[in-house]
């Protein structure tokens, strides 16, 4: 017999499917991949004028307030390669928060790394439970996705709430940037990322540093994989010079407040 529970979000699965479905498909579905331009000395990066038209269209973003010299530290954990643990600590020991966006696989791999990230106060977004490309997946694929994900991450900590979405692969399209939308997902796209993920080809704490600093910018989201040895032994060192000129660490909840506050109708 089907638990309570079960029966319950596969209710609430099967009313999206009505609604949501419909709604979805009346959007374009031609696959995107994100990016941004480079900019030298530090400056604030931009992105193709129709990415920030759905963006804005769709409740997304990609940077934060470019006049403010705030930094957003975020990882893509589709894996544990052994250095999360390292990077955690360092985060602990400069009070630096930050977002892990996760998968199925660490999900039910890495479980006691995603406990400790809830409990030292960093936030865990959805990076999708296989990882695919979400514009090459149907709209109840999609769904699931992310339902599974959401569902294993309260399983495991209690936390009900998972309000942030990571697309796999950097592949977006209208019609998935609407269809998370309406699941109740902010898409988190970045404004700085250097070549990192590969394992097999690192090139030393000194070289992700140099990478790291010649990058950021005000209102940078950074991506940054954890998966890379280098990452975890330049981020201390990259965390106290970014602090040295003048930068702040702040979480995606903060940025959110910010944002939610002026669109309020103050006078």
């Amino acid at each position: 017999m089907l638990k309570k529970t079960t029966v319950v979000a596969t209710l609430i699965f099967v009313a999206l499917m009505g609604c949501v479905t419909p709604l979805a498909s009346a959007y374009s579905n031609t696959t995107h991949n994100w990016s941004y331009k480079p900019e030298k000395e530090n400056k604030p990066v931009s992105t193709e004028p129709l990415y920030l038209e759905l963006l804005e269209k769709t409740n997304g973003f990609f940077i934060g307030d470019t006049s403010k010299k705030e930094l957003y530290l975020t990882f893509d954990n589709g894996y544990e390669n052994g250095y999360t643990a390292k990077v955690l600590d360092v985060l602990k020991e400069k009070e630096v928060p930050a977002t892990f966006f996760v998968t199925g696989h660490y999900l039910n791999n890495s479980t006691d790394l995603v406990k400790r990230m809830v409990e030292e106060g960093h936030i865990v977004g959805n990076h999708s439970w296989h990882h695919p490309s979400l514009p090459e997946v149907g709209d109840g694929r999609l769904m699931n996705e992310l339902n599974n994900v959401k569902e294993r991450f309260t399983e495991i900590t209690g936390v009900k709430e998972m309000n942030y979405l990571r697309p796999p692969r950097g592949q977006f399209s209208e019609r998935s940037l609407v269809l998370s939308d309406k699941l109740g997902y902010t898409n988190v796209f970045w404004s700085m990322a250097y070549k990192d993920w590969e394992v097999d080809k690192q090139k030393g704490g000194e070289y992700a540093y140099n990478q790291i600093m010649k990058r950021i910018h005000p209102g940078a989201i950074m991506l940054i994989h954890s998966v890379s040895s280098d990452n975890a032994e330049a981020l201390p060192r990259v965390i106290e010079d970014a602090r040295k000129k003048g930068y702040e660490f702040k979480s995606l909840d903060d940025l959110m407040f910010t944002k939610q506050t002026e669109s309020l109708p103050f006078p």
